[in-house]
């Protein structure tokens, strides 16, 4: 077997094309491990962002029996409501 220009031109080819078609796979694989890490990120917080919610309605409702009223009480109807909408849209 005879090896000249044209066999050397394909195999060049041939392995360009193989290395161009793993670096996509690759890309796509890095992407996918990149969003699983963000959906992990956001779980975090949403439930960091939950305990600093109830947290300061904790505090809202202590200076509520303490006899502050006016936007204390507003605010404490607010995030009542919103944890409410919340639990009820992720219920659904």
């Amino acid at each position: 077997m005879y090896i000249d220009t044209h066999m050397i031109i394909t195999a060049a080819s041939l392995l360009t094309a193989v290395t161009a078609i793993f670096s996509v796979v690759f890309a796509v694989y890095r992407w996918y491990l990149k969003q699983n890490r963000q959906d992990e990120e956001i779980e975090k917080m949403k439930s960091e962002q939950c305990l600093l919610t109830y947290g300061i309605l904790a505090c809202l409702k202590g200076l509520k029996e303490q006899g502050c009223n006016g936007p204390v009480t507003e605010a404490i109807d607010k995030i009542e409501k919103h944890i409410n909408k919340q639990a009820h849209d992720q219920e659904g």
